[in-house]
């Protein structure tokens, strides 16, 4: 049986989904997806922050204190582990 990661990983249309799912995989402390939150955009674990938001923060120039600060329920440590598995996910798809 194949796992849906895998095709994902290697299917250039699914790099967003490949890194979703591969960022799923790394427990319950990082990020949740669930319909009932946030219409099921994936957010930081515990919160109804959406991933995304980061992004965009960080892509407008803000900085990730700039981050934590309007979002305080969101923790440093799960900032720092997203922005490394993104980095170590964007590696693997290119």
């Amino acid at each position: 049986m194949t796992w849906p990661h895998r095709r994902a990983r290697y299917c250039s249309a699914c790099k967003q989904t490949a890194f979703a799912l591969r960022l799923l995989l790394m427990g319950d402390h990082l990020i949740s997806i669930s319909p009932d939150i946030m219409g099921g955009a994936p957010v930081f674990a515990g919160t109804r922050v959406p991933i995304q938001t980061l992004f965009e923060y960080l892509e407008a120039g803000d900085t990730i204190d700039d981050f934590l600060t309007g979002f305080p329920t969101v923790t440093r440590q799960q900032v720092v582990l997203l922005e490394t598995a993104k980095g170590k996910v964007l590696a693997e798809v290119k």
